[in-house]
């Protein structure tokens, strides 16, 4: 039962019990004058005891149900109807007997009907207190039930719950530093043509020289505590000491990862006379002036450790291994997109397939990368098999998708991984090479499908050709290879044309150079020691031209020139290593070299 209807049963139960203790009063009373007025008494008192009894029955179980803990009392209210039956019934038995002790037994029984009646009345007060009572203490608990169903809890009474304590936000979770940044600062050294602002000297003269077509390697003033440099197509990017990515040249396809936009007019500037004393040339100085990244999307507490460069974007590696991107990926039909819901990526963004990252490198459109276990993984356009997997047509999209490229052969375990425009490699720690991707001028130093259209190496293999070198050093251009050795010794290899691998032509015999139809060498299919240079360090290769840097500092470049990128000095082919003498490096200890399509740069241990 609700608690507010037990709280009425018990109510009414408590005056259905007084009007039936009143009923039995009057009756008792009717009977002290039952001689002058014995049937109306009577009749009254089956008046006034019947109705209620009825009517009383339900209450009497309402009220049982809504208190059990005085059943007593109750009962003793239904027990006193029985003796006053018998009573009335007595005495009319009497007056037929006798007039003279009719007297007497009404005197008698007056007095016992008046001390029963006292007693019966004390006796329903305390009942009625009783019932009272009950009802009463039943409308409290009915009252609070009532008041606990329907009333809002009271807020003195509400549990007091504790403050949450302020936790780390799931979604940014602290990462273990498992990358060191590099720490050697550089002076950096620019040369080539310069018209697409990728030597970073700005867009005026500076001391009367322009910024575009330098000759020979010149300190560039723009740049300051430069620890990494990475050189693509058209662009570069510098990390400096004091954890900034600094990026100049080409943002048609946010290669910069920043705002390059200018209200400034533009001319061509291969029309304009070398010798003009016009200072401006036309270039957007936003462009061709080095210039921190846009980091507005970039946590505060990102350190970074490697950059790297394609023909249209820019990585970047973490000291927790994150890996972050900007710019787009280019296929053979043109723009192949960022990833697969983006196009063009214009500021830094998290490449949130990747984690652990340990080492970063990047070919003309992809991208590979070494985590902490040993796996590579490798993205971008995937037409020449430089992502080590078949793709599907109708999905060219998949390609974006970061994607390990398998086991290794013989379970190598990578030391370095390295990039040609279309192909890949991979040093591991014994010195063995493993290469894949575009192998048409045999760039890879396989024999199998070099000097066909379309040549390439689907799955990542063994070049055993490098096998008898432990190689340290391994770089390549558009269709040519270099690498270095532990002995200090160089190889090149690939395109032979342009004077790309640096060969002397006694280097080139039947049994590793392929011939065109005018008998001239094309390519060199196996890798060969270059003569005359010893003791290499380091290599890096441009599209078409190359470098070499010796133990003692010194750097050496050869290859196709049109534009100064040898920094020789000349547009002429350099056919073999040469050392790069002027007085900007000549007395500096080179420890970096980097080429682009058009362009070369060099990095010499700081002086201050």
């Amino acid at each position: 039962m609700p608690p507010k209807k037990a709280a009425a049963a018990a109510s009414e139960s408590a005056s259905t019990a007084k009007k039936t203790k009143s009923a039995t009063a009057a009756a008792k009373a009717a009977a002290v004058d039952s001689d002058k007025k014995a049937a109306p008494a009577k009749k009254a008192a089956t008046k006034k005891s019947t109705a209620p009894a009825t009517s009383a029955a339900p209450p009497k179980k309402a009220a049982a149900k809504a208190s059990s803990k005085k059943p007593s009392a109750k009962a003793g209210v239904t027990k006193k109807a029985a003796p006053k039956k018998a009573a009335t019934s007595s005495r009319n038995k009497t007056a037929k007997a006798s007039p003279e002790s009719d007297k007497e037994n009404e005197v008698a029984e007056a007095k016992v009907n008046g001390v029963k009646r006292k007693r019966d009345e004390e006796e329903d007060k305390d009942a009625d207190k009783d019932v009272a009572s009950d009802a009463q203490a039943d409308d409290k608990r009915g009252t609070k039930r009532a008041k606990k169903d329907e009333a809002p809890a009271a807020p003195a009474k509400r549990k007091k719950v504790a403050a949450p304590k302020a936790a780390p936000k799931r979604a940014v979770r602290e990462l273990k530093a498992i990358n060191e940044p590099p720490t050697q600062v550089m002076d950096i050294f620019v040369f080539g043509e310069g018209t697409a602002g990728e030597l970073g000297l700005g867009s005026v003269r500076v001391d009367g020289k322009k910024p575009i077509d330098v000759k020979r390697p010149r300190l560039n003033h723009n740049l300051k505590g430069v620890v990494q440099v990475a050189c693509g197509g058209m662009h570069v990017a510098a990390l400096t000491k004091d954890n900034k990515i600094l990026t100049w040249g080409v943002n048609d396809q946010g290669a910069l990862g920043r705002d390059t936009t200018w209200d400034g007019g533009l001319r061509d500037v291969d029309d304009e006379d070398e010798d003009s004393d016009d200072d401006d040339t036309g270039m957007n100085p936003k462009e061709s002036t080095p210039a921190e990244i846009d980091t507005s999307n970039v946590p505060e507490d990102v350190k970074w450790v490697q950059v790297v460069a394609s023909d249209s974007a820019t990585f970047a590696l973490t000291t927790t291994g994150q890996v972050y991107g900007w710019g787009t990926f280019r296929s053979n039909e043109g723009v192949l997109g960022f990833s697969r819901s983006v196009l063009i990526q214009r500021t830094p963004a998290l490449v949130p397939e990747l984690s652990k990252i340990k080492q970063l490198a990047a070919g003309l459109n992809h991208v590979l990368a070494l985590d902490d276990k040993n796996k590579v993984f490798a993205w971008g356009a995937g037409q020449q098999a430089q992502l080590a997997r078949r793709l599907l047509e109708r999905d060219d999209s998949a390609a974006l998708y970061p994607t390990g490229i398998g086991a290794l052969p013989g379970r190598a375990k990578v030391a370095k991984l390295a990039c040609g425009s279309y192909h890949s490699f991979v040093i591991d720690t014994k010195g063995r090479v493993i290469g894949w991707g575009l192998n048409n001028y045999a760039e890879l130093g396989v024999e199998d499908e070099a000097g066909q259209d379309g040549g390439f190496v689907m799955r990542p293999q063994l070049i055993k050709a490098l096998e008898p070198y432990e190689v340290t050093c391994i770089a390549g251009g558009e269709h040519h290879s270099l690498a270095c050795s532990k002995k200090g010794e160089l190889l090149t290899w690939g395109r032979i044309d342009g004077h790309q691998v640096g060969q002397p032509s006694g280097s080139f015999s039947e049994d590793n150079t392929i011939w065109d139809e005018r008998n001239k060498p094309r390519i060199l299919v196996v890798p060969t020691v270059v003569p005359d240079i010893k003791d290499v360090v380091h290599v890096a290769a441009g599209t078409d031209h190359s470098f070499a840097i010796t133990g003692d500092g010194k750097v050496y470049s050869w290859g196709f020139s049109a534009n100064y990128q040898t920094g020789q000095g000349t547009t002429d082919d350099i056919e073999a290593p040469t050392l790069i003498d002027n007085s900007a490096i000549r007395d500096r200890k080179i420890i970096f070299a980097g080429a682009g399509g058009q362009y070369g740069i060099v990095g010499a241990l700081a002086e201050n």
